[in-house]
């Protein structure tokens, strides 16, 4: 018979169950799963994007699939900060087996600072994943992750404020992501994670117009994962605060490619609209694989890569 794995793992000072993460955008505010998923099997879930004030998000159509994906444009709909607090957390924190990370963004340095407050004075809140791929409008709509002074200096005003660890999310629409990577740590990041999604365009041959309100959206989904896996290598070898890598993750052996090449754990996105339940299974095939491959402990996989 052979032994249980061992699947928790330690990110940022926090223990989570599994390293396998529902990925913030696709799991909601994490209570419309509490009849979906069993919380307990998962290592946890990163909610939907929180801003300083609520956001109605983009005009359709907005979402559209792709060969091997999707584009999504949904402009960071979300309810606002405080009505999270406020409605949501309470439930959240009856939830079994719940670890809540929260996704935060802005569109200056003091909306995302404000963003933090808030949630530091809100119980049940594990850590938070601070959103850098936003357009900063106080610099002219430059975004955040892709000019190293500026994503320095938004890590090192929401960390000072933090009162839980900062994982910061990375953009991957950058020349060395392992570059931007060395500019979260040294500012005060906990972790990082990534890969957002990546910058794309569809167009519609008939109308000679883009499929997406937005014009342009982000690219998510199977297409992207080798793209990802190499990213998430690169910054392991350049930094030494944990990774979290995500990016096309549909089974466990997905999963599994992001563990070998660095990361210490993963999120899953996409698969969710096509299985509610992808992150619990994608968790249990985790355990299974690693008990039939004779890993006592998942990370052990953290890194492992052979040469």
């Amino acid at each position: 018979m052979s032994k249980a794995v061992d699947m928790s793992v330690t990110l940022a000072g926090v223990t989570l169950r599994s390293p396998v993460i529902a990925a913030s955008g696709t799991f909601g505010y994490g209570v419309e799963f509490e009849d979906i998923i069993a919380m307990e099997k998962i290592g946890g879930f990163v909610t939907k994007g929180l801003s300083r004030e609520p956001m109605a998000g983009n005009q359709a159509p907005r979402i559209i699939e792709t060969a091997a994906g999707m584009i999504n444009a949904i402009g960071l709909q979300n309810m606002g900060v405080r009505a999270f607090v406020n409605e949501k957390m309470p439930h959240l924190q009856r939830m079994a087996g719940a670890v809540v990370i929260a996704n935060v963004f802005g569109f200056t340095m003091e909306d995302c600072v404000e963003v933090i407050r808030v949630l530091n004075d809100a119980p049940g809140i594990a850590m938070y994943e601070l959103n850098a791929s936003c357009p900063n409008t106080s610099h002219g709509g430059m975004v955040f992750g892709t000019d190293p002074e500026l994503l320095g200096d938004l890590v090192e005003a929401t960390k000072k404020v933090a009162t839980r660890p900062l994982m910061v999310k990375l953009s991957p629409n950058v020349t060395s992501i392992a570059a931007m990577a060395r500019v979260a740590e040294a500012a005060g990041a906990d972790a990082v994670s990534l890969v957002n999604t990546f910058l794309s365009l569809a167009i519609d041959v008939e109308t000679r117009r883009p499929r997406i309100a937005n014009v342009t959206g982000g690219l998510s989904g199977p297409a992207i994962k080798p793209i990802a896996v190499r990213m998430v290598h690169e910054v392991w070898r350049a930094v030494k605060i944990p990774v979290v890598g995500m990016g096309g993750i549909v089974r466990a052996e997905d999963a599994v490619e992001f563990l070998l090449a660095g990361a210490t754990a993963v999120e899953v996105g996409t698969a969710s609209y096509a299985d509610p339940r992808a992150v619990e299974v994608i968790s249990t095939g985790l355990r299974r694989w690693c008990g039939a491959h004779g890993v006592e402990a998942v990370r052990e996989l953290t890194g492992a890569m052979a040469r």
